[in-house]
Order: structure tokens, then sequence, then C-alpha cells
């Protein structure tokens, strides 16, 4: 537990930032034979998720019910219960595929303009979509005309979205495969995307290939009930949904060579996740961070924690609780607060102490309640002074955020793009005509205090003499 004077404190401070560059160091160490291991519960707390979900109503009244409704859900509680893995999602109880996207297609059935519900609307009245798209709605013409202003500006990536809201089902199937293996180049060569596309690029044309050949492919598209796009454009989502899966392992990897970790430890190095969710969670498989493994070749075991309130209970399968061999990534969860989790399980040796913590998408700027769970974390790692790695959605987030860590008096060491960041866009579900934004986009890598960064400053000064 953090010294109680320094995590109560929250001092206001009227210093800024200035933009900072990182140079990277090469990286340092792959190979990986994942080893999950299980979930262990703790206290709940204030969920991101359900704030979420009700913050819906805030833009488009009654959209909760609405999704509950085409979902066959009675409840936010028994919706909740499949996210977090604990009910299968067969639970649902759709009939047939061809149902069940038509029903989650429904969910979206709202005037982007009006905002009028389909129970809101004469029956003579039917919701349709934007043609070019096919990813809004309109309850008329002259809800369409008024919005086409606003419409315009994310038109075509709003049809990216649409595209990729089918095809992420061949993810969830197993269907889409992601490449794996040692990469063929050296890991400091793969600096962001374009790289790592190059380095990839024969295993993945014959993924993509067999992927867009296949009977699921065109079961998907006769299921979704609309035309099937040009290969092209598959291809396209397949590589979008590939970084969407990848950017937090590669995340975690860029944080690892920003804040240089040695990730050569005897024993092997550990990253705890803070404010895992069900998207960090739900649907992951200990193979989608081999890619982790395979950026730093001769790794001596890499300990991933998932620590949130929204960590899906079925995310780890395995019992093992073997320690980390070198060579490999060993995934597990925890339920709970991060600094109840540190007092509880870090604190008392039972888990190993972080070399770096990663935050994606921690979402505090936004919300009083999210803040207020999110402090005693963030005063803990600066007190402790533990590398931390966060990400945030956009521009507008980043500067938010950082004027927050910097009235924390915690030091900043470096922020900006991400060159792993997803390169999926995502919709703002009740409020589609917003600009999509992409999952990770800036980082911010901080550490330890400002305050205590300035006295160490002014020792030195008066030790050296100066």
């Amino acid at each position: 537990m953090a010294p109680r004077p320094r995590r109560r404190r929250h001092k206001k401070s009227s210093s800024s930032v200035a933009p900072t560059a990182v140079t990277q160091p090469a990286a340092v160490t792959p190979p990986t034979a994942v080893t999950p291991v299980p979930l262990t519960l703790s206290k709940p707390g204030p969920s991101i998720d359900a704030l979420g979900f009700y913050s819906l109503d805030n833009n488009v009244p009654g959209l909760s019910q609405l999704i509950l409704q085409k979902l066959n859900m009675k409840s936010y509680e028994e919706y909740k219960l499949v996210i977090d893995g604990d009910t299968p999602v067969s639970g649902f109880g759709f009939r047939c595929p061809r149902e069940m996207f038509q029903k989650m297609e429904d969910t979206f059935r709202f005037c982007a303009h009006c905002r009028a519900l389909p129970n809101g609307l004469s029956d003579s009245t039917v919701l349709r979509h934007c043609k070019r798209c096919r990813n809004v709605y309109y309850c008329g013409p002259e809800c369409q005309r008024s919005d086409w202003p606003a419409h315009r500006k994310v038109c075509q990536e709003l049809r990216l979205v649409a595209v990729d809201r089918l095809m992420e089902w061949l993810l969830v199937t197993g269907d889409f495969v992601l490449p794996a293996g040692p990469w063929p180049w050296l890991p400091e060569v793969v600096q962001g995307w374009d790289t790592w596309f190059s380095m990839r690029h024969l295993q993945l044309d014959a993924i993509l290939a067999a992927v867009l050949g296949s009977h699921a492919m065109t079961t998907l598209w006769a299921s979704a009930g609309r035309p099937r796009p040009d290969p092209d454009v598959l291809q396209g989502s397949l590589k979008r949904l590939l970084t969407d899966v990848l950017s937090r392992p590669l995340t975690l990897g860029l944080g690892l060579r920003a804040l240089g970790i040695n990730v050569k430890k005897i024993g092997g190095s550990t990253v705890h996740v803070v404010g895992a969710s069900h998207a960090e969670t739900f649907l992951t498989r200990p193979g989608d961070y081999d890619e982790l493994g395979y950026m730093f070749p001769g790794h001596l075991g890499l300990r991933i924690i998932m620590v949130g309130v929204d960590v899906a209970t079925g995310f780890s399968q395995s019992t093992s609780t073997s320690p980390v061999e070198p060579g490999t990534v060993q995934l597990s969860g925890h339920r709970g607060l991060y600094h109840n989790f540190w007092e509880e399980q870090v604190e008392s040796g039972r888990t190993a102490h972080p070399d770096l913590v990663v935050a994606f998408h921690p979402g505090f700027h936004a919300s009083p309640d999210l803040m207020e769970a999110w402090l005693p974390t963030l005063l803990l790692l600066r007190d402790y002074e533990i590398p931390t790695l966060m990400t945030v959605y956009s521009h507008q987030e980043l500067a938010a955020s950082l004027q927050i860590l910097v009235d924390l008096d915690i030091h900043i060491i470096a922020y900006g793009a991400n060159p792993f960041t997803s390169l999926k866009p995502e919709q703002v579900y009740s409020n589609p005509n917003k600009q999509p934004v992409y999952g990770s986009a800036y980082y911010i890598t901080f550490l330890g205090s400002s305050c205590q960064l300035d006295k160490r400053q002014l020792e030195e000064k008066v030790d050296g003499g100066d």
C-alpha cells in the first residue's frame, strides 16, 4: 500500500508538459508457448462497461432498452453475464445466424438526426440506412437531408465500420487465424505497422487468400442478408481486424522498449494491465499475445496479469499455476480494483511486483466516478515509481489525461502517436456521426513524481557543489 499521506494528496499544479519525443532502444528480446493461468476474484468496483452502457441513453433515450430487447435480454445484468463469460453466447437464443445478424443490426436502428427509435415511429414509417455507408439510419428524407452536412464528413469511414462489424464474427468463430511464428526480421527494424506488414507479407497473403475463399466467409455474407463486398474491401477489413487484435500486445512491447525494461531478467518479467475489461479479456486467446514474445527473442519469460472489475470470468481456462518459463508468455486475470489487488496480492508476495504497468483507455478524464476509482491507483503508481504506459483514443483525450497526470505531480516521460494503434475505426454507438476513433491511438509514459524528480535534481546540484 502506498504511503498514506501521498495517496490522499491531490495537489493542483500549474506546471505544463512540453511535447517529448521518445527514442526507443532496440528490442532486446520470443517465441512463445503461452501458458494461461486461472482468473482470481476480488471485490468488485466501478464498472466502465456499465457506465458506458447506461450512458447510451444520454444521446438516444431508450437505446439501452432497445439493445436488450433485440438481444433477447431482460436486463443489463443478464447482458453483463454474457459479456463477462458467465453465460455462453448461445444464451442469446437466436435460432440461426441470419436471425442473429439481423437482431444485432437492429440495435443500430435509430434516426441519426432526430434520435427516434423504431417504437416511437408510426406503423408506416421505416428506418432506412444510408446507401453509401449502410451504417446510419434515418426515419425519412427530411432528416437525412438535414443530417448530410455532418454525415458526409464520416460516411466513408463508417462504411468500413459496417463491414468490420460483420467480419469480426470470423475472429469469434476462429475462422480467421492470425499469422504467427518468430519474426524473420530484427526486432528493432519493426517500428510500426508498415514494417510489420512488410515482414509478415508472404505468410499473411496466404492466410488472407484462404479466409477470403473459405466456406465461413460465404456463410457469413449469406447470413448477413446484404451484398458481399469486393475482395479488396474484405481483405482491407481483415487487415484492420488483425491490427485491432495485435495492437494490445505490440503496445505492451512498445512500453517495454520505451521504458527500457530488461526482459532478460532471471525469473521473467511481469506486466500488469490495469483497468482491464471484457475488451481485453472476453475473446482473448493465449495465442493473441504470442506476437509480444516474438518482439523480444531470447526473453526469459513474460507474465501478463489483467486486473480490472470487468475482467471476463472465462478469460483463463487452464488451471496451470507453474512458474513462467523462459521464452513463454503467461496470461492470467484478477477481477477487482488495482490498489486492492496491490495490497492483497503484490504486498503479500503472492504476485510478482510489476516491471511495467499498462492501462488501455482508462477513461478517467471523462467520468468523476471513474476518476474516483482510478485516483488511488494513479497515486500508487506514482509513489512506488512504477514504469507505466497508458493509451487513449484521441488527441483531445490525450490533452485531458495529461493535465490530470500533471495535476497529480506525476512525472511524464513521453507521449505521442502510437505506431501500433489499431487501424479499425470505432464508431461512437449513440452518436454515429461523431468522428470515429482508433484504439490506443496515443500513448503516455510516466514514472514517479515530478516533485521527487525536482528534489533529486536539487540534491545532485548541492552534492556537486554547483
